[in-house]
This record gives structure tokens, sequence and C-alpha cells, in this order.
């Protein structure tokens, strides 16, 4: 049996899994699937975030989005970063002339996004 120590460090077994729980599912995962399978690395836990998401209707434990919603349409959508959140409202503000508001628990107040942010 070959001594795990002795291969490569790109094929030593990962000893330190991180794990997610959701308390609405009661539920708690490694990551071995993300990480293994898809291959995903550092965006194990963002994707692991969104497929559970996607399949139950809510986040894991500790995974607060960026909710962005337009202020005149029922167009909206949920980010794991602030980045794409203010992309997607900049884009939807350009394209509808419609406010866009960016909410986050980490910022003391919503962003908006005015149509006319957007037209440098």
């Amino acid at each position: 049996m070959t001594d795990p120590n002795d291969l490569p460090a790109e094929r030593q077994p990962i000893d330190d899994v991180p794990t997610i729980t959701c308390a609405r599912c009661n539920g708690e995962w490694d990551l071995s699937y993300e990480l293994d399978e898809l291959q995903v690395g550092n965006q194990a836990v963002e994707q692991f975030a969104l497929d559970h998401k996607r399949h139950t209707g809510h986040f894991p434990d500790d995974v607060v989005p960026w909710i962005v919603t337009c202020t005149q349409c029922p167009d909206g959508e949920e980010y794991l970063s602030d980045r794409p959140s203010k992309r997607w409202a900049r884009t939807h503000a350009r394209h509808t002339g419609h406010r866009v508001m960016v909410h986050h628990q980490s910022l003391d107040e919503s962003l908006t996004i005015e149509p006319s942010d957007t037209h440098s």
C-alpha cells in the first residue's frame, strides 16, 4: 500500500475538507464532491451554496446573499458577492431605466442604483 505522504502534493488526500451546515434541513455536508468531482477549488463553498438554494429554496447557514431588486418591476437576483450584484443592478438600470436597490447585511443602508448613474 502506498503511503499518502509519498504522493505528490496535488494527489495527497485532503484531510481538512470544509463542511457546510443547514439548520433548516438539519444537515451537514462536507465539500468533497465539489472539490473532487466538480473540481471547483476555492469556489466550493459558493458552488454548494448556490446548488443548495437552487434545490431547496434557501441558502445554508452563514451564507448571506446580496439581494438586488428592481423598484418598478418584479425582476431581481441574489448573488454571493458584491461585484456581480452591482453589475446586475447597473445593467438592469441601464437597459430598463428603472431604479434598482442592492441589499446586504454588511451595508448600513441599501445602495440605490439610478438609471442616470449608468450613462457614463
